[in-house]
């Protein structure tokens, strides 16, 4: 994904000239022109040999030049180059990092750390805020209980370690009696309090096939309840300030907005980016075309996942245009997973 080849190829001369034109750029939303340059880039260089050096980065597929202006402006390939090797990172203040840590507390529920840090993301860098929820087959399984609804359907009600409730409706193949409901869920607390949801299907499998004939018929209930109960949920997205695309510069084709907004009510494919992230430590950045997703075209995402206790639990994130403050954005994406992780790893319990 990286195109780090292409800023190999550069000198240093090219390679400052294309650091100051990109900053400038991002800060200003200008095309920039050599004569900015030669005052702006601390080089000892002539206004020709700079326009030279411009055109030699236009040629390598890096600037472009806006039809109606002296000056040029980065593409997706420069940004990338940008990002890559030109760009200096700081960590973010100390100060910001305590507001994350009083704005994100362990014990506030899963659920609502989610939402606070898309929220925070997105305030601090006023663009959307991402955040792919964990499945609950990461969470150990605190205790169940099953209510009969009716005829064929029971209601079994999850509480995970980090006491986030989930309720399911099971379709079940008889009709349940409340003691027979009761006798199960006894069983489950029981026995496999404390561990994944995963780790207790494949338990339940093993023991039902070890039975005994006078543990048969409980397991057997066991086994059809858990079945649907702990089934792996449906995977989410939490997403916050959408809002914030709609004043900038760079974004203000409604139709490219709209398509960026089914693709935000859709989730599907911003999910599918975001798992592509999951196994690669530290901070992924995908700029327009990188993407691979046509209503993402103009936009950048910086993402980087989050985790407890060693596990990735999911991804956090930030989607903007591709003339983004890199500089701002990265070290805010970074510092904010890194405390949801450790907020997350001392309620997730198991």
């Amino acid at each position: 994904m990286a195109g780090t080849d292409s800023s190999d190829r550069l000198d240093p001369r090219a390679r400052q000239l294309l650091r100051t034109l990109i900053a400038r750029h991002i800060r200003d939303g200008e095309p920039v022109g050599s004569q900015t340059l030669a005052r702006h880039a601390g080089l000892d260089v002539s206004a020709a040999t700079i326009r030279n050096i411009l055109s030699d980065l236009e040629d390598s597929g890096l600037l472009s030049a806006p039809h109606t202006s002296a000056g040029r402006v980065p593409t997706a390939q420069g940004y990338r180059v940008f990002v890559d090797s030109l760009l200096q990172l700081k960590p973010l203040p100390e100060k910001e990092v305590a507001r994350l840590r009083s704005e994100l507390p362990a014990g506030i529920g899963t659920q609502s750390l989610l939402g606070s840090a898309s929220e925070l993301v997105s305030a601090m860098t006023h663009f959307v805020g991402v955040v792919s929820v964990p499945r609950r087959e990461q969470f150990a399984f605190k205790y169940i209980d099953f209510v009969a609804v009716d005829g064929q359907r029971v209601m079994a009600i999850l509480v995970f370690a980090d006491n986030e409730v989930q309720n399911r409706l099971i379709q079940t193949r008889r009709t349940y009696e409340p003691g027979e409901l009761e006798r199960v869920a006894n069983y489950l607390n029981a026995q496999f309090a404390g561990r994944s949801l995963a780790d207790i299907r494949a338990t339940l499998v093993q023991e039902m096939r070890a039975a005994r004939s006078e543990m048969e018929s409980l397991l057997a209930q066991t086994v059809e309840l858990a079945e649907q109960a702990l089934a792996p949920g449906g995977e989410d997205m939490v997403v916050a300030g959408q809002a914030r695309l709609i004043g900038v510069q760079d974004l203000s084709d409604l139709d490219r907005l709209r398509e960026l907004f089914d693709a935000f009510s859709r989730k599907r494919e911003i999910l599918q980016l975001l798992e592509r992230t999951v196994s690669a430590p530290g901070v992924r950045i995908f700029i327009g075309e990188e993407t691979g997703l046509a209503p993402l075209e103009g936009v950048s995402l910086v993402s980087a996942p989050y985790g407890a206790g060693g596990q990735v639990l999911g991804v956090l994130g930030v989607i903007g245009p591709t003339r983004m403050a890199y500089d701002r954005v990265i070290p805010v994406v970074q510092a904010t997973a890194e405390v949801l992780g450790a907020a997350l790893e001392s309620s997730r319990g198991g």
